[in-house]
């Protein structure tokens, strides 16, 4: 333990130092407070302060302004995905809708066509909806979604907008199955419009194209002739639109010319046919006015002069 030394004397020497310096300090933030008030120094200096010191405050404030960009980002993309998908999703349901109503408006026009053609010719018909097609080379035939309980019978021609389609073959008590003009086995006995030519065409299993074989060379036949139904065989009636020849050659043996014929009707397409219940009392369905005909039926030329000569071939055999 230091020994004891007395009391201490007070240093009034740094006192009296640390008081002028009080002073001094009061008296220069005096002078500058009065300075600042009278020339605006200080204010001055503080701006340029700040232009100095700004670049730093904006380094400090970029990861909070990045923070809030990802954020604001991350919510505008995901309320941009959710607002696409919400849009695909109705282009393709009014995709579909837009499908649909042009299905629907070809299927109208098709059955305004149909009851067109039933009421220019004074036709009694029935409307059968199509539930199958089959239109295989060798079998050419349509299911109808009606029957025998619908007042379908066997031997029922089958017409369209365009003409004839066929005739029932088969009827059961709610389906009926058609045989068309195609079928490499149907043959159907037919007249020129426009001389009276009786023929018979024959279906070849192509759903575009019929068969006009054994045409004498001597016959008043033109390519872009009408064909019709003559009426004979009383299958079907006389009158109804079978097509327009499209092309005339010499068959193989010289002797006789084969015809081909566009079929009137459209055996590919369209979802209803008619069914004639009985034969027609005015001018044929496809023909501007009805034409003479003769004791069979077939429609006579207008003038044997003018380049019809009113004579009929005789159809061939009917294929086995």
């Amino acid at each position: 333990m230091p020994p004891y030394a007395g009391p201490t004397t007070p240093n009034r020497g740094g006192d009296v130092a640390g008081t002028l310096r009080l002073l001094a300090y009061l008296a220069l933030a005096l002078v500058l407070v009065v300075l600042d008030h009278r020339g605006g120094w200080l204010n001055r200096a503080r701006q340029q302060a700040s232009l100095v010191v700004q670049p730093l405050w904006m380094v400090a404030g970029w990861p909070g302004q990045m923070a809030r960009t990802l954020y604001d980002d991350a919510g505008t993309l995901a309320q941009l995905t959710e607002e696409n998908e919400r849009l695909r999703n109705e282009l393709l349901v009014n995709s579909a809708r837009i499908t649909r109503l042009q299905t629907l408006a070809v299927d109208n026009e098709r059955l305004r066509g149909l009851l067109g053609a039933a009421r220019r010719g004074n036709l009694d018909v029935q409307l059968a909806p199509i539930l199958d097609v089959d239109l295989d080379p060798t079998r050419q035939r349509l299911v109808l979604d009606a029957g025998s309980n619908h007042g379908v019978r066997v031997g029922q021609s089958v017409i369209d907008a365009g003409g004839l389609v066929g005739q029932v073959i088969e009827s059961l008590p709610m389906h009926a199955t058609v045989l068309l003009l195609t079928d490499p086995s149907h043959a159907v006995p037919v007249a020129v419009t426009r001389s009276g030519v009786r023929l018979v065409a024959y279906g070849n299993g192509r759903s575009d194209m019929l068969s006009l074989p054994g045409i004498p060379l001597s016959s008043d036949i033109k390519v872009g002739d009408r064909v019709v139904t003559s009426g004979l065989g009383g299958r079907f009636p006389a009158g109804f639109p079978v097509g327009t020849i499209t092309a005339l050659r010499p068959d193989d043996s010289r002797a006789f010319l084969l015809g081909e014929v566009r079929p009137a009707a459209n055996l590919d397409r369209g979802r209803d046919v008619l069914l004639l219940r009985s034969v027609p009392s005015g001018p044929p369905i496809g023909t501007d006015e009805a034409r003479p005909v003769d004791a069979d039926g077939a429609p006579q030329a207008d003038d044997p002069a003018a380049g019809g000569t009113g004579a009929e071939s005789t159809p061939p055999e009917p294929r086995p």
